[in-house]
Order: C-alpha cells, then structure tokens, then sequence
C-alpha cells in the first residue's frame, strides 16, 4: 500500500503551488481518472487517448459507458 501512494506523497510539495484553484481540480480529476485505470490494469494514457477521441461525438448518457469501471 505504501509503495502504491509514494509518488503522490513525493509530488506533494510540488503540488502545493499548482496556481489557480482550479487548476487544482483539473489536476485532481486527472489523477483520479489514472489512478482509477491503474487500479483496474488498464494502460491510462490509452484509456484517456480513446475517451478523449470519442467524447466529441457523445452524449451525456453515454458517459457512464466509458467510465474506466465500465
């Protein structure tokens, strides 16, 4: 568990100056997104490739379908 969470405690201090409030979000999103695919052994620039391709053409009812636990 500890070795899985290393990286976030290291980026901490980094992280602590990211700018704006929502920048921080976005980040928080973002990192949310991969370590879900990460969780579920799923390559996370892949899965963000191909949702970020698709997600023009989508509907908002078509979101869950390609949510990582999908």
């Amino acid at each position: 568990m500890e070795r899985s969470i290393r990286p976030v405690a290291i980026g901490k201090k980094n992280w602590l100056f990211i700018g704006d409030a929502d920048a921080g979000q976005t980040s928080a999103i973002l990192f949310t997104l991969i370590e879900a695919c990460r969780s579920r052994s799923i390559d996370p620039w892949a899965y963000l490739r191909d949702v970020l391709t698709r997600l023009p053409s989508m509907t908002n009812q078509q979101i869950d379908d390609v949510m990582p636990d999908a």
